[in-house]
């Protein structure tokens, strides 16, 4: 699928744009599934303010998309349309050391890089970010988070671009934070973040950093083509759990398949397309709740379009009654 050309509708603000614009490019080379169908229009801005400025010369109609590393992302065949914004490295990567306890952290920044640059400066609080396969704007967006602490809890304040193309930011509370979200607008493109921890040597940080890391590495499938966890965890409860329960360990549709060695990681095994990935995340969300009455919520972020004559239902289709 190819989509009609959106760079004409910049006007002569084009040329004043130095990020990099680039039009039906395919998100498969980006997306840890390594699946997804083209951008309408991708967009990688050199910096803030070149943000800014494209955001108010982008017509109002356009819809404007925003991903990350890829992670935790399913896009579909069909690909998404507008402009998806991808905030490159060299311009959104860097971490400045404030003092007192606090780092200013670009949203590109791979949440293991901040879990290491805390450590060299003896900050304590980071190291659960070693084991989280995402970026910093991703967990501003969700609250990521992993043994017993969450973004919340290190987060100061939140800066971003809003879709007019204004600088903006936001405390905290401002964010409304909860498990696995945040209440702030999701027009808003997150660029960077004030983090605060608090003072720990760097030797028992790097502890905790690789205790971290070695858990992962035991627990997970990280050298797996997977989006990380699929699902939510349900309260008072965990996510691979209900996957188990519902006899879903191990089940496959086309070429995706759940992990055996943990039941809530869904992997690209053979060639999949992003509709076997979809298609089987709703069969395990329709039988576990035929089996268990829960209804599990995705954690994987899916976007985009259905190829014609394709779409996955949710819970296939099924309601809960009817079960």
């Amino acid at each position: 699928m190819e989509f009609p050309d959106l760079l004409p509708r910049l006007g002569d603000v084009r040329d004043e744009i130095r990020g990099r614009l680039v039009p039906n490019q395919m998100l498969s080379s980006i997306t840890w599934f390594r699946v997804g169908g083209p951008a309408q229009l991708l967009f990688q801005p050199a910096d803030e303010l070149d943000l800014t400025v494209f955001l108010k010369a982008l017509p109002v109609d356009v819809p404007v998309t925003v991903v990350g590393l890829g992670s935790n992302l399913l896009v579909r065949d069909g690909g998404i349309e507008g402009v998806v914004i991808r905030l490159p490295m060299k311009g959104f990567g860097q971490i400045e050391h404030l003092g007192h306890h606090r780092l200013k952290v670009g949203a590109s920044v791979p949440d293991k890089k901040l879990a290491e640059v805390a450590a060299k400066h003896e900050l304590g609080g980071f190291a659960f970010y070693a084991g989280i396969p995402g970026a910093v704007g991703g967990a501003l967006r969700m609250n990521a988070g992993a043994h017993g602490t969450e973004t919340k809890d290190r987060v100061v304040s939140v800066s971003g671009v809003t879709r007019e193309g204004e600088l903006v930011t936001l405390t905290n509370e401002e964010m409304g934070y909860a498990y696995r979200r945040s209440s702030a607008p999701k027009s808003m493109i997150f660029t960077s973040a004030v983090f605060e921890g608090y003072h720990q040597s760097e030797e028992d940080v790097r502890k905790e950093i690789a205790e971290v890391i070695a858990h992962r590495e035991k627990a997970q499938p990280i050298r797996e083509k997977t989006g990380g966890s699929t699902f939510k965890n349900p309260e008072d409860n965990s996510a691979w759990k209900v996957v188990d329960a519902a006899g879903c360990r191990g089940l496959q549709i086309g070429g995706a398949k759940m992990s055996e060695l943990h039941c809530n990681f869904m992997l690209n095994v053979e060639g999949a397309s992003a509709f076997d990935l979809e298609s089987l995340g709703e069969t395990v969300r329709a039988r576990a709740l035929e089996t268990t009455g829960i209804e599990l919520e995705w954690e994987i972020k899916r976007l985009g379009l259905f190829k014609d004559g394709q779409g996955v239902e949710p819970f296939l289709g099924a309601m809960k009654e009817e079960l």
